[in-house]
């Protein structure tokens, strides 16, 4: 490491370590004032982990990296699973996290449409929970575009999709848009799409997320890639300086179980440094703007947490704004970025109605007798 390298990874772990004990000592004086009146923890004794349990499948993405994903089919008992479901809903989790950030909407979906054959895919992003480590240089939004359609054509190759995104799997979702606008068009196969917690752009020019815009975001890549050593090393220190921050934007001010605050806390620390800091520097540079119009071709929905510090509000009311007539916004007051899981049943009942509203998908063309001929 060179000497102005050094200069600039000690300048950021200074920076960002400062944002961290201020988000930690934030966090520390909730606890403190929400001991004194000892609310019950609302979600006390929830396992977190039990998605993980459902039927499992790896999927290989184009690269030969492998993803775990999770499949619940919903329906009366006895439904033949060898009859395709009349929809299927993929769900991308966020930045840090893994499918069970999606737990309660898991649950409740699967209670909801008991009388439809719906199929719920959750699946990890390479790098996160139980998929492959991903390389410094697939860590970009365009690389999780393209996973989230190999987990589409491998276990969802025909009918109808929704798609729910949040935080940076709401930026994958609009990378697959741009990437493969016909999956959107009339014809295609994408139905509705749901962005929670989410923006198109701009994520460390407002809120706490300027916080990230920091020398140690490069100089921290640098040195995974030239000095291994060092970086094992000095992990730790990173850990500190990033997740009191991550940890500290997650709830509203006002929110308080010390059940889900261990399950995200632990989500963030289970995901590898490098993770961390490679798509932390993918989230500076993103713009998924020229998304919108692609996306605006289908039903929609926006959820955010007005008290949301990493994705501020007013990024979901410009993504509103863009996604037409048939977009709908859902503000969660007092909530904040993981909305999926402080508030749930706001969460799950705007992707209920959204698959209430999700257009027809157009029948699949069938091909002409002679081309038949042809074909054999």
């Amino acid at each position: 490491m060179s000497r102005s390298e050094r200069f600039g990874w000690l300048a950021g772990v200074t920076g960002v370590g400062a944002l961290g004990a201020v988000a930690a000592s934030g966090v520390a004086r909730n606890a403190a004032r929400r001991r004194s009146s000892r609310p019950a923890d609302p979600f006390a004794g929830v396992d977190f982990t039990t998605i993980y349990d459902d039927p499992a499948t790896l999927v290989t993405a184009d690269d030969g990296a492998s993803l775990a994903v999770r499949c619940v089919r919903t329906g009366p008992a006895g439904t033949d699973e060898g009859v395709e479901p009349d929809l299927t809903v993929v769900f991308v989790h966020g930045f840090s996290l893994r499918m069970a950030s999606w737990h309660f909407q898991r649950y409740a979906l699967e209670q909801l449409w008991a009388d439809r054959s719906i199929r719920m895919v959750f699946f990890d992003h390479r790098g996160h929970g139980r998929s492959d480590p991903a390389p410094s240089d697939t860590c970009t939004i365009s690389q999780l575009a393209d996973d989230t359609a190999a987990v589409i054509r491998a276990v969802a190759p025909t009918g109808p999709v929704v798609l729910v995104g949040h935080s940076m799997g709401g930026m994958a979702v609009m990378g697959l848009a741009r990437r493969d606008p016909a999956l959107f068009g009339p014809d295609g196969r994408v139905t509705g799409v749901a962005l929670v917690g989410t923006a198109a752009r701009g994520i460390t020019e407002a809120g706490l997320g300027e916080g990230l815009h920091n020398p140690l975001v490069d100089a921290f890549r640098l040195s995974v890639r030239r000095i291994p050593a060092v970086v094992r090393a000095g992990r730790g220190i990173t850990r500190q300086a990033l997740e009191p921050v991550l940890v500290a934007a997650s709830f509203g001010a006002d929110f308080y179980s010390p059940n889900a605050g261990r399950a995200v806390e632990k989500m963030i620390q289970n995901t590898p440094i490098e993770t961390l800091v490679d798509f932390l520097h993918t989230l500076e540079d993103h713009d998924e703007t020229t998304a919108l119009p692609i996306i605006a071709q289908v039903p929609s929905v926006v959820v955010c947490g007005n008290q949301d510090r990493l994705t501020p509000l007013p990024r979901s009311v410009r993504m509103y704004a863009e996604l037409g007539a048939d977009s709908r916004l859902v503000v969660v007051d007092g909530a904040g970025h993981m909305v999926p899981m402080e508030r749930p049943e706001e969460v799950t009942a705007a992707i209920a109605d959204l698959v209430v509203r999700a257009r027809a998908a157009a029948p699949q063309p069938h091909r002409r007798w002679w081309r038949k001929l042809v074909a054999r």
